[in-house]
């Protein structure tokens, strides 16, 4: 018999020297897969189910030590072996205290140390299954069942088969006249958990999970299970021969548990519950038909069902195009143009349920790019600290009831971003009038900018602004418009949605003669030079937002 392995390290080179140190197959073990973070091993452990995981204990995201005790929460026969550069007893101790056959060191580990723990986690997996053989219906495996339910929800093959030999071995459901399965779904999950840790986001689930079983009762009757991205299915098993009776009861349960997520977490949720069936084996369609309530089909939600689908459902995230015109209205610190786009993104989500795939994934990505914008914005990390904190605040996510909510959130979250953003510009060594002027051209360099305009906005003599805006700048007032108007210019080239003399008017010169000259003698090249630099007249594609100065 050859024992499945599975390798979980972030290193590559960790992963070949295991792999190379030990003739593993001559050994009667097998390396069945290799993982380089904890959330893969968790899937391919789903998949391959392995009978050992060696993991690294200091890995990105998730650490060795967490993933260890959710190895042995859902995979209990799975035997670990923990791998560290350091010698941490609190972390030996957290993982001995967690089911791991033992804990070694790299730059101590050679064929015959790997070899003897391959073998004692062998004996280790041999002795718990002969206890568990021993009194498996005494020893209700709560996790290993919740598995085997959000397998079921998620349409796995043989989850059912698997899930009703459980129920019988561990004399579960008993006296049940009728089933039903029902989903909750937290929202906006995504959105809460984006900036979370898989840690913190693990530890989230395991709340909400627990609450609800604590409410629910014994999970013998009644069963929680975390499926993904939020949702959680519920198993009744109902002691009630009317179908009405059973479906009002299953019912009064979701509310119950909707209200005390809401009152113990401050989680905001919504529910369904499935069709009532009289056997176990028919709890997955009654899931299906719970998600289905919860997820009306985009179709009816639209007067034209074959354009209503194929708006929503394509809809998942920014198209490259929305990104570029987004990306340049923040370059732009164009307000109305960074509106526009948000307007536009939301018309195809605004059928939507609020807790959708497609609304919280293109939400998360218009959050993820202002979180972007922002950091560039202020090199700081104690500046961009306060910065947040005068952004809308991310709770108030979990309090909006609708996408409109949402959409009109997420404006007057851009409307301050761009704000900061402008004040970024006008603020570093400057002194205030200096800012203030600064902040002036970048608000105003498409219009007709001049240092006497600037000064009368400021309250200052028009001599002394420019004495103290040479001195600090290095830079005459009207360099430092024209420098500007260059830098929006090239950005606006490089969208490859404009031609030069649409450029030339966008950015503020008067002429466009005067355009290719003060072009020239700030970057060294002419504005078509430079257009055919960004190869054959096309815009080449930024990784990144890049801002005037």
């Amino acid at each position: 018999m050859m024992y499945r392995v599975l390798l979980v390290d972030d290193e590559p080179l960790v992963r070949n020297d295991l792999r190379s140190l030990l003739d593993f197959r001559k050994n009667g073990f097998e390396i069945c897969g290799e993982a380089q973070s904890a959330e893969t091993a968790l899937a391919m452990i789903g998949e391959q189910r392995p009978d050992v995981a060696i993991l690294d204990v200091n890995m990105p995201g998730m650490n060795g030590v967490d993933l260890n005790r959710m190895i042995k929460q859902r995979y209990p026969t799975v035997q670990t072996i923990m791998l560290s550069s350091y010698d941490d007893y609190d972390y030996v101790r957290d993982c001995l205290k967690n089911g791991a056959v033992d804990y070694l060191l790299k730059h101590r580990l050679d064929k015959e140390t790997l070899l003897a723990m391959l073998e004692k986690a062998v004996q280790a997996g041999k002795s718990s299954e002969a206890a568990g053989n021993a009194d498996e219906s005494s020893l209700f495996r709560s996790e290993l069942v919740r598995s085997q339910i959000a397998d079921l929800a998620r349409g796995k093959a043989e989850a059912a088969r698997e899930l009703e030999g459980s129920i019988r071995r561990y004399g579960m459901y008993l006296q049940a006249d009728l089933y039903a399965a029902a989903v909750l779904q937290i929202v906006p999950f995504l959105l809460l958990t984006e900036s979370n840790t898989d840690v913190q986001t693990n530890r989230l689930v395991q709340q909400v999970v627990e609450l609800m079983q604590q409410s629910l009762g014994d999970a013998r009757e009644r069963t929680a299970a975390y499926v993904e991205d939020g949702r959680i299915v519920v198993v009744f098993a109902i002691r009630e021969r009317s179908e009405h009776a059973a479906a009002t009861e299953a019912a009064r349960s979701m509310s119950k548990l909707g209200h005390a997520l809401e009152m113990y977490l401050n989680i905001k949720s919504i529910y369904a519950v499935g069709h009532v069936c009289n056997s176990l084996s028919q709890l997955g369609a009654s899931y299906a038909s719970a998600e289905r309530a919860l997820d009306p089909n985009s179709q009816a939600a639209h007067p034209n069902p074959e354009r209503g689908k194929g708006m929503r459902e394509s809809r998942v995230a920014l198209t490259i195009e929305e990104q570029k015109q987004l990306l340049l209205a923040i370059e732009r610190l164009d307000g109305q143009g960074a509106q526009h786009l948000i307007t536009s993104v939301f018309e195809p989500l605004r059928g939507l349920p609020l807790h959708s795939h497609a609304v919280q994934m293109t939400v998360s990505e218009l959050l993820h790019i202002a979180d972007k914008a922002l950091k560039k914005g202020n090199r700081s990390p104690l500046g961009t600290t306060k910065d947040a904190d005068r952004l809308p605040s991310r709770g108030e996510l979990n309090r909006l009831g609708s996408v409109g909510e949402l959409e009109k959130w997420l404006q007057s979250f851009y409307v301050v971003l761009l704000v900061l953003l402008k004040e970024h510009h006008a603020t570093g060594s400057y002194s205030r009038h200096v800012s203030q002027a600064i902040g002036f051209i970048l608000e105003r360099y498409s219009g007709i900018v001049t240092l006497e305009l600037a000064a009368g906005f400021i309250g200052l003599n028009a001599s002394y602004l420019s004495r103290i805006f040479k001195e600090e700048t290095q830079s005459t007032f009207s360099e430092y418009v024209n420098r500007v108007r260059v830098d929006a210019a090239r950005r606006l080239l490089e969208s490859g949605q404009y031609t030069i003399k649409q450029v030339s008017d966008q950015v503020g010169f008067s002429t466009h003669n005067y355009f290719f000259k003060v072009f020239k003698e700030v970057t060294g090249m002419t504005p078509q030079a430079y257009w055919n630099s960004l190869g054959d007249g096309k815009a080449a594609a930024k990784d990144s937002v890049k801002y005037v100065e």
